[in-house]
C-alpha cells in the first residue's frame, strides 16, 4: 500500500458533515410526526407511545451504525466488502426458512425475520453490503484495465451482473419485486459512473425500457405468459391500479385512490397539523407521503422534496472533495438508494408509479429501511471524516 500522506487534522470538528447531520435531523423530525399524526387516525393503532417509542429506539440504533460506519476508512471498507456481501447473501437464504408467517399472510412475501413484536428485513441492510461492493469490483476493474474498451467494459458489465444475480434471484424467491428495483436503480448508477461506454449503455437502457414496454403490454393482454414465469396477481392489480386508479376503489385501487384524496384534500397549505380526514391504510409506513400532503399541502410536500435535494446535493459534494475514485462509486450507489426510493415512494403516492411497497426515506416507520439508510450516511460521511485526516490519491493505491 502506497505511504499516506501526512495531511492529518487534528480537529475532529471540521471532518465532520454536520449539513447532512442537519438534513437528516429534519428529516427524522418530519417522521416522528408524520407517524403520530397517521397512528392518533387510525383505529387500529392501540398503542401509539409504543409505536413511536420504537421508533426513536431505531433512530437510535441508526445514530449508533452512523457513528461505526464512519471509523472505517476506505481501505477497510475495501477489505470488508466481500464478507459483508457474503454476510447479505446468507440473510438473504436464511429469511426463505425462518420468515414470518404473519407477514407472509399478510403480504406474500417471504423478506422478514420475526423476533417477538420486532421485525426485521435483511434485504435493507444487504443494499449498503451491494453497494460497497460493487464499488470495490468496479474500482478493481478500472485498476486492471486503465483504459477503457468495448470488449473491457463488456467485462466490467458481466462482473457487475454477476455479483447482482445471487440478490436479484433470492429476492424473486422471497417475492420481493419492489426491493429488487432498488437494487437494480443502484446498479444503474453506478455502471452509468464506472466510465463504460456509452456504446454499451445505449443498447442495453433501450433494451430495459423495451423489457418494461413489453411488461405492461403483457399484463393488459398476455398476463398468462407473465403468471407462467411467477407473476403473482395482485402484481397485476397493482399495475391497473396505476394505470386507472377510478376503476376499483373499492378494492384494488383503494389504497392509491384514498392517497390521492389525502393528498389532494391538503390543496396548497395543507389542512394543519394533525388533521386528517381521510383514512388511506398503511400510511404510517408506505404511505407516509399522504399524512404530509394532507396536513401541509403542496407546499409542504415540496419543502420535503427540497429537503432530500439539499441531502443528495450534499452527499455530491463530500465526493467530488474526496477525489478517491472507490468513495465515488460507493456515494454514487448511496445517493442512487436513497433517490429511487424517495421518486417511487412519493411517485406511488400520487399515481404517477405503480405501488411497489417502498417507505420513504428517514420518515416511514420501521427499522430496517432506517438502519439500511443511516448505514448508507455513515459511509458517505466517513468519506469527510477520513478524508481530513488523511488522503488516497486514488483507491488504486490499495488495490
Amino acid at each position: 500500500m502506497a505511504e499516506k500522506q501526512l495531511t492529518r487534522e487534528d480537529n475532529t470538528d471540521t471532518r465532520i458533515d454536520y449539513g447532512i447531520i442537519f438534513s437528516v435531523l429534519i428529516l427524522a423530525v418530519i417522521g416522528m410526526a408524520s407517524i403520530f399524526v397517521a397512528a392518533n387516525h387510525d383505529t387500529s393503532t392501540t398503542n401509539i407511545a409504543r409505536m413511536l417509542a420504537m421508533q426513536l429506539i431505531w433512530y437510535l440504533l441508526g445514530i449508533i451504525a452512523v457513528v461505526v460506519i464512519m471509523q472505517f476508512d476506505a481501505e477497510q471498507l475495501w477489505k470488508l466488502a466481500p464478507i459483508a456481501y457474503g454476510i447479505g447473501i446468507i440473510l438473504l437464504i436464511l429469511v426463505l426458512f425462518l420468515y414470518s408467517r404473519e407477514y407472509f399472510n399478510h403480504s406474500g412475501a417471504k423478506s422478514w425475520f420475526a423476533l417477538g413484536g420486532v421485525t426485521f428485513q435483511p434485504s435493507e441492510v444487504m443494499k449498503p453490503a451491494y453497494i460497497v461492493m460493487l464499488a470495490r469490483i468496479v474500482s478493481q476493474h478500472n485498476n486492471e484495465f486503465p483504459v477503457h474498451t468495448v470488449n473491457s467494459d463488456w467485462r466490467l458489465l458481466g462482473k457487475m451482473f454477476l455479483w447482482t444475480i445471487p440478490i436479484a434471484v433470492l429476492l424473486k424467491l422471497q417475492n420481493d419485486f419492489g426491493t429488487m428495483l432498488v437494487f437494480f436503480a443502484i446498479l444503474g448508477g453506478v455502471i452509468l459512473v464506472s466510465g463504460i461506454t456509452w456504446k454499451i449503455i445505449a443498447p442495453v437502457a433501450s433494451a430495459v425500457v423495451l423489457l418494461g414496454t413489453a411488461a405492461i403490454t403483457l399484463v393488459l393482454y398476455g398476463r398468462s405468459i407473465l403468471m407462467e414465469i411467477g407473476f403473482k396477481n395482485y402484481q397485476f392489480q397493482r399495475i391497473e391500479a396505476w394505470l386507472d386508479p377510478s376503476a376499483n376503489t373499492s378494492s384494488s385501487s383503494y389504497q392509491l385512490w384514498q392517497s390521492m384524496k389525502a393528498i389532494g384534500s391538503g390543496k396548497l397549505v395543507g389542512k394543519g397539523f394533525d388533521v386528517s380526514n381521510v383514512y388511506v391504510p398503511v400510511r404510517e409506513s408506505d404511505m407516509i407521503f399522504s399524512v404530509i400532503g394532507e396536513n401541509f399541502g403542496f407546499i409542504g410536500g415540496c419543502v420535503l422534496i427540497f429537503i432530500y435535494l439539499l441531502l443528495i446535493f450534499q452527499m455530491i459534494q463530500v465526493t467530488f472533495d474526496t477525489k478517491n475514485e472507490f468513495y465515488a462509486y460507493v456515494s454514487t450507489g448511496v445517493i442512487m438508494m436513497i433517490l429511487f426510493h424517495v421518486f417511487e415512494n412519493i411517485g406511488m403516492s400520487i399515481g404517477l408509479l405503480p405501488l411497489t411497497g417502498i417507505p420513504l426515506p428517514f420518515i416511514s416507520q420501521g427499522g430496517s429501511s432506517l438502519i439500511g439508510n443511516m448505514i448508507g450516511i455513515g459511509l458517505v460521511m466517513s468519506m469527510r471524516f477520513h478524508n481530513k485526516s488523511y488522503m488516497f490519491s486514488n483507491s488504486r493505491e490499495f488495490h
